[in-house]
């Protein structure tokens, strides 16, 4: 499995449902890549068609990985070294392509519920068992429009809080989504965790 990462500024959508063009911004830049480093996903693409925000992006990217930002923290330079600029998701298929010999499989992500949205757990199964790339997608503003997710092979079930509140970051989201999908799993024995009713010491009583 060859996980890719794709940051989306267009097409999204605003709080009115219009589709726009969201601005690159420098967070979003230094934790998606941070998260692709951790989780080794191959690249992070910034999908955006605008030529300033591309500019923007390339600036950013080229000062931590060959000025003075780099000299200073390498560490976040082989971060941002996961990060690639691109016009459009088409562009980010084609590059996969490129490097796979195959077009990835396509999963969006979002906030909203989806009927037959794919589970977590179903996902991490499936990303164990194909040998094929993977591009997930991330939207910023309120979202990836309704034909990004309509062309999507498949849309991720939203993370649930403890109530209705609903309103993640997309670096949070992502870091929760990579972790779900791709961490290492834990299992706690219940005996002996001080948390259960049968967690008493066997004294003979």
């Amino acid at each position: 499995m060859e996980l890719h990462l794709a940051l989306v500024h267009y097409p999204v959508v605003n709080r009115r449902g219009e589709i726009v063009a969201s601005a690159v911004t420098n967070l979003d830049l230094h934790d998606l890549a941070r998260a692709a480093r951790t989780f080794n996903a191959a690249a992070c693409y910034i999908v955006t068609p605008l030529k300033d925000q591309q500019e923007l992006a390339g600036d950013l990217i080229r000062h931590w990985c060959e000025g003075v930002g780099f000299r200073l923290h390498p560490e976040r330079g082989n971060a941002l070294r996961r990060l690639r600029i691109v016009e459009s998701l088409e562009a980010a298929r084609e590059e996969i392509l490129a490097r796979s010999g195959r077009y990835p499989l396509v999963w969006a992500t979002s906030a909203r519920e989806i009927r037959g949205a794919l589970a977590h757990g179903l996902a991490r199964r499936i990303l164990k068992g194909t040998e094929g790339p993977v591009l997930m997608l991330f939207g910023t503003a309120w979202g990836l429009s309704g034909t990004v997710l309509e062309e999507a092979d498949a849309v991720l079930e939203p993370i649930r809080g403890v109530d209705d509140y609903n309103h993640l970051s997309v670096r949070c989201a992502a870091a929760i989504l990579l972790d779900r999908l791709l961490g290492e799993e834990r299992v706690t024995e219940a005996r002996g965790s001080g948390f259960g009713p049968d967690d008493r010491k066997d004294d003979g009583s």
